[in-house]
């Protein structure tokens, strides 16, 4: 009788502890929501010192949508310090996640931290090779360093993959053009064309190579 007795005071005060846990759960949930909705409003108008207050007052620091969040609008707000920090710990707790590499390259680029943005591009195609928007990214800062080897790797990624898409065949166009690949290039301004029928971009690269566009 005496065990039976324990064994029902044990199971009311667990079930006493998992009430009190379940509705502070609810209310944590409910204050979080609305500081994410309330931030948004903030974001909208501009006013990126409140849209942080609301998220500040519930920061976690083991929530990566609030650190990813926090990232965001201190980037917006200009305190790339505080951006870096935030999107770190999201990197930290989630690693496998783009979207905090891509949300750091923000304020590391902000501040012309290039090498790091490089390493963040490099990190996201290690796990992802086709990830397009980072292989473009990098043909860019490649291309800009006139590193057109290494640009044209990147962006004929992007072309193998989405053999339509402009930015890269005017990219990939330009690319070829620079490491004297004259047909490549006649080619790919070519079929810019067809994308954007009156592109100056391509007009200027058939003009140099003296063709016609016509």
């Amino acid at each position: 009788m005496e065990l039976l007795r324990i064994i029902k005071h044990v199971t009311f005060n667990l079930l006493i502890l998992l009430m009190v846990f379940s509705k502070l759960s609810g209310q944590d949930f409910k204050t979080v929501r609305t500081a994410f909705e309330e931030s948004y409003k903030y974001e909208k108008a501009g006013d990126f010192s409140h849209a942080l207050d609301q998220l500040k007052e519930v920061y976690d620091e083991d929530s990566y949508e609030i650190n990813l969040r926090l990232g965001w609008l201190n980037y917006q707000a200009g305190v790339f310090t505080e951006s870096i920090a935030h999107y770190q710990r999201a990197i930290n707790l989630k690693p496998y996640a783009e979207e905090a590499k891509f949300g750091l390259v923000l304020p590391k680029a902000a501040i012309g931290k290039w090498a790091e943005v490089i390493n963040l591009y490099k990190e996201i195609l290690e796990i992802s090779p086709n990830q397009t928007l980072a292989n473009y990214r990098l043909g860019l800062i490649y291309y800009g360093q006139e590193a057109y080897e290494k640009a044209h790797l990147h962006f004929k990624k992007v072309v193998d993959l989405y053999p339509f898409k402009y930015d890269a065949l005017i990219m990939l166009a330009w690319t070829n053009y620079r490491m004297g690949k004259s047909r490549e290039a006649l080619i790919l301004f070519e079929k810019s064309l067809w994308y954007f029928p009156q592109d100056p971009s391509a007009l200027e690269g058939l003009r140099l190579l003296g063709a016609d566009a016509n």
